[in-house]
């Protein structure tokens, strides 16, 4: 993750990057007498119905927390869709190859271990239409494997394949209160715009007749520059690391607006978005920073939105 690469602007559900060289994707301003932008899921926000006669900009200058300024006076606009309440379960596939990379114990430690902290409770500022909250409480529920069943190159429907897959093939429980993170080695690339667009996204799609929710997380080693925050890092694996704070915000981002129609502010930026790349105080740890302890290791993760004091960047509530 770098602060530096102004990857602040993304919408819908991704960790985008914006590298100083790199083309920036293009973002719509909403008039004052238009409808909010919806999150799009490619690192924009996206008029419901399109309106003739906008113009769209380039989103290199974007500063952290600069979302539109939403409703309610948190930052942040509910728009009637669903949030996961109760516990939200996560599961992994290791896509790729990962033999003997520490990865699989650092992040399984995460998802064990994010649920009940102070960090994860900001998610409990988030409620439905019947004024029920997220919940404070994650389980890491499993993980499989699979060895580059789609390739090297995977497009995102090729992402939601390798979901079905494991569903379908019983290597993991259907499970509409879930997460699947599709964690890919460093020689795997997602060619709808990663390292170049973002780092991870989330969404969700029907299998097995049932509305899953799902995220791709690519690996920062094969992009450091643009995906990772240090090259030396708390948990001695740079690549991992980098994928902690990526799971964490799309995560936070699916158990608040899992259907991409609850909550985001006006530019169709999501809570996570609008903290993206933004850590707060930090502490030495393992030569590198840490910010946060979860379980028995160091993190440096993104802050994330609280939807409370009128809206604000940080890394625990209250």
């Amino acid at each position: 993750m770098k602060e530096r690469l102004l990857s602040q602007l993304i919408a819908a559900s991704l960790i985008g990057v914006f590298a100083l060289g790199a083309q920036a994707a293009k973002v719509l301003e909403p008039d004052d007498d238009e409808p909010d932008l919806v999150p799009s899921g490619k690192g924009w926000g996206e008029r419901a119905t399109p309106t003739p006669g906008y113009v769209t900009h380039g989103n290199g200058n974007a500063k952290p927390g600069g979302g539109g300024p939403g409703g309610g006076g948190n930052g942040i606009d509910y728009h009637g869709g669903p949030v996961m309440v109760g516990t939200t379960n996560v599961y992994y596939i290791w896509y790729g190859n990962w033999a003997g990379n520490t990865a699989t114990t650092i992040l399984a430690d995460l998802a064990s271990s994010i649920g009940g902290s102070p960090y994860f409770n900001i998610n409990t500022t988030y409620f439905n239409g019947s004024n029920v909250h997220v919940s404070n409480s994650v389980q890491y529920a499993g993980s499989t494997t699979d060895s580059y069943s789609k390739g090297t190159a995977l497009s995102d429907a090729a992402i939601q394949a390798v979901v079905s897959d494991a569903i379908t093939s019983k290597r993991l429980p259907t499970d509409t209160n879930a997460v699947y993170f599709v964690l890919t080695s460093q020689d795997v690339n997602a060619t709808s715009g990663f390292c170049t667009q973002y780092c991870g996204w989330h969404t969700h799609g029907t299998i097995g007749s049932k509305n899953i929710k799902y995220s791709f997380v690519g690996n920062p080693d094969r992009c450091p520059s643009a995906c990772a925050a240090q090259t030396t890092s708390p948990n001695g694996n740079a690549g991992a690391d980098g994928m902690a704070s990526i799971i964490a915000h799309e995560l936070e981002e699916a158990v608040t607006d899992p259907d991409l129609n609850a909550w985001y502010d006006r530019r169709g930026y999501e809570n996570a978005d609008k903290c993206a790349w933004t850590f707060g105080s930090q502490y030495p740890s393992g030569g590198g920073v840490a910010n946060m302890r979860l379980g028995t290791r160091d993190y440096l993760i993104q802050r994330n939105w609280v939807n409370a004091s009128g809206g604000y960047c940080a890394t625990a509530y209250p």
